[in-house]
């Protein structure tokens, strides 16, 4: 992964500036802002594989940045949030970050994380020949080229966390999947009994794709002490 550019919105000297030092040294290039103005001068210039970015910071929080980063494209957005701040992780995950990781930290769990995001991203480019295309219900999603479009042509904006788990379903059709299995998929590392990620990611994926009444899906329907199981007809597009 050398060569991958990396920006850390981090306000804190000191953690932006090991950060850095330490991205440096695992290979990354690292661009650093303290803030989101400094943020958005950085991307003006440059465009980063993913981004670090802090919840907290002066002047337009990361919740803020976070949903801008989002409307503008599907870079890669890793979260740090205070450690028992689940609120404004919930919403971070609801805006479209891909990852969270509370204060504070353990830098090499920094770098599984990163790494785990980066090569999600990797795979989806590397694959070469037919692309694999497959058709449910009014839509049909393009596995090769990470798009998912209506039956009148129109694009559906997925975030990466979003395609993803969208992708476990449509590999694996009508099977009841628990939350372990989908987050062992979709982000790489064991489930902790309480991460919601894979809930808030569902609950995104129904208010796009649910043609219905997302409050009452049917797409993807959820299985009491099961999991989640995904009912649409998958065919070869």
């Amino acid at each position: 992964m050398n060569g991958k550019v990396i920006l850390v919105v981090e306000d804190d000297r000191d953690i932006r500036s090991l950060l850095a030092d330490f991205l440096k040294r695992e290979g990354f290039t690292v661009e650093v802002a303290e803030d989101g103005a400094a943020a958005d001068r950085a991307l003006a210039r440059m465009t980063p594989d993913l981004v670090v970015l802090d919840l907290m910071l002066p002047g337009e929080d990361g919740l803020s940045i976070c949903r801008r980063l989002r409307a503008r494209g599907a870079t890669p957005i890793l979260m740090l949030t205070a450690k028992n701040d689940d609120i404004d992780r919930i919403v971070g995950l609801e805006l479209g970050a891909d990852d969270y990781l509370g204060k504070p930290f353990n830098p090499r769990e920094l770098l599984a994380r990163i790494r785990a995001i980066l090569r999600r991203a990797e795979a989806a480019t590397a694959r070469a020949g037919e692309r694999r295309r497959r058709s449910f219900g009014r839509f049909v999603i393009d596995l090769d080229a990470r798009s998912v479009e209506r039956a009148d042509g129109t694009s559906v904006a997925l975030t990466s966390a979003e395609f993803d788990l969208l992708a476990c379903f449509v590999e694996r059709p009508r099977r009841v999947l628990t939350r372990d299995q989908l987050l062992d998929w979709t982000r790489g590392r064991s489930a902790d009994p309480f991460d919601r990620t894979i809930d808030v990611t569902v609950s995104r994926l129904r208010k796009k794709l649910e043609t219905a009444d997302p409050s009452a899906p049917a797409l993807v329907t959820t299985v009491r002490n099961g999991g989640y199981l995904f009912t649409g007809d998958v065919k070869d597009a």
